[in-house]
């Protein structure tokens, strides 16, 4: 296994300011998470889980690093 090429992880520039590429992986996973979390309770299924905001904290948090992982297999 090779290890991820991180140069390609580099700052972004936005009118001036410098923003780290996590907070650029993080705006883009808004969208798909949005639109989980409509179709979850669309279907019903939060009635199933105990607490609805952790669930969707880790619902979050595991489609960021997901899209991470996959951005970062593209590039190699």
């Amino acid at each position: 296994m090779t290890p991820p090429n991180l140069s390609l992880f580099h700052t972004v520039e936005f009118v001036g300011f410098y923003l780290p590429p996590l907070l650029v992986w993080a705006a883009a996973a808004l969208i798909p998470f949005l639109g989980l979390r409509w179709l979850l309770g669309r279907l019903g299924l939060y009635d199933a889980v105990w607490h609805r905001s952790l669930f969707n904290l880790a619902l979050y948090v595991l489609i960021v690093s997901g899209m991470v992982f996959l951005g970062n297999l593209a590039w190699l």
